[in-house]
């Protein structure tokens, strides 16, 4: 990882003291050189490999959310129910702010590449951009795992009291918990504005998010806890609310329950495997940047980091980077898991499943009457 002291020459007595003229300068090169090569100091020079990966990241999430967005707007203009109404205010909600979440942070950072970062020596100062950025990651953040929570919510209330959920679901209410989400998403990111937590740069200088690994506070350690706490309980919720309506679903399968129209039961199936889908994308891309981040700021805060600095900026790196992927994939969900893809896959397993019961007729259970009655004919 990248790490940066600064010196002057009055500061200590075991560097060299640097002259104006051209000799001193290049004994000033030489003496950073080797201290480079020690690892005591490593400057922030930002990749061209960095710059694609940022460049090809938003041109593959950008695509996956208008192809996503294209899919539920044809989906909106033939669909009439009003439960698959609901829920496709939802998905289409859920993926503006993944399209929108993914376009103004990448931004950010790709502006920070191409500067060329910021030295490791500014990573606990925080200018407007890093605010901004830091804000951003944290509003785009909770506002998926958020809806995720309040869909799988809303499903479960569909799948086992219809009833209830046709009485108290409407399109208008579903919209009103919609910008509760986003309100308390924001609030949640503007506490730093209010010196309640703290934006900072993080390694390698080139994005920023909630201050956790050196110089926090008892409110950088409440903000972390808040942030991880909303998010991870939001997973949980959504877990159990998704296992209920898996659960309920499948009972209703196996007891052929009557009045139960095969429509709605396939309607059901649908939005139910596409958010456990979302359930388990969120789970796997935002988990580690959650536990990490609550992990390594109360280790900092504590000061039993220690020698673990470096490692933990390597968890911290790898957990944001995942964490983007979210946005990526989430479209993908919902364009993989649809039921017209679903039937399509079910209709090719079933002819390779045909064919290769051809080739092993003999084994299927309706040959043997007909081997019977050949047995019969004979004797």
């Amino acid at each position: 990882m990248l790490a940066l002291s600064h010196y002057n020459s009055s500061a200590s007595p075991l560097l060299p003291r640097f002259s104006n003229n051209s000799g001193g300068r290049v004994e000033a090169g030489l003496a950073v050189e080797g201290l480079s090569q020690q690892g005591n100091l490593t400057l922030v020079q930002p990749t061209t490999s960095g710059v694609i990966v940022v460049v090809l990241s938003m041109t593959l999430g950008i695509i996956s959310n208008i192809v996503a967005l294209f899919i539920l707007a044809n989906a909106h203009s033939r669909q009439a129910r009003r439960t698959k109404a609901t829920f496709l205010l939802f998905a289409t909600s859920l993926v503006v702010t993944d399209f929108v979440g993914h376009v103004i942070p990448g931004a950010l950072v790709l502006r920070l590449y191409l500067s060329g970062g910021v030295h490791p020596e500014d990573f606990n100062s925080s200018d407007r951009m890093c605010q901004f950025l830091g804000g951003s990651m944290v509003f785009f953040g909770l506002c998926p795992l958020f809806m995720g929570c309040a869909m799988a919510a809303e499903r479960c209330l569909g799948v086992t009291k219809p009833l209830l959920h046709s009485s108290l679901v409407t399109k208008t209410r579903a919209k009103i918990c919609l910008s509760i989400i986003w309100l308390v998403a924001l609030c949640v990111a503007m506490l730093p504005f209010f010196q309640l937590g703290s934006y900072s740069y993080q390694e390698p200088g080139t994005w920023c998010f909630i201050k956790v690994l050196s110089d926090t506070q008892e409110v950088d350690v409440a903000f972390v806890i808040l942030f991880s706490g909303l998010g991870l309980t939001s997973l949980a919720v959504a877990l159990v609310c998704n296992t209920i309506s898996g659960l309920t679903l499948v009972l209703a399968r196996l007891r052929r329950q009557p009045g139960y129209h095969h429509s709605t039961k396939s309607h059901d199936i649908e939005m139910v495997v596409q958010l456990v889908g979302i359930m388990v994308t969120s789970c796997i891309c935002w988990s580690p940047l959650l536990i990490f981040g609550l992990l390594t700021v109360i280790r900092s805060y504590t000061g039993s980091i220690g020698e673990d600095l470096s490692s933990y900026k390597t968890l911290m790196v790898m957990g944001v980077r995942l964490a983007t992927w979210n946005q990526i994939l989430d479209p993908w969900v919902y364009i993989l898991l649809r039921r017209t893809v679903l039937r399509k896959i079910y209709l090719i397993a079933k002819c390779q499943a045909g064919l290769r019961g051809n080739i092993l007729g003999r084994w299927e259970p309706t040959s043997f009457p007909s081997s019977e009655k050949n047995e019969v004919n004979q004797v």
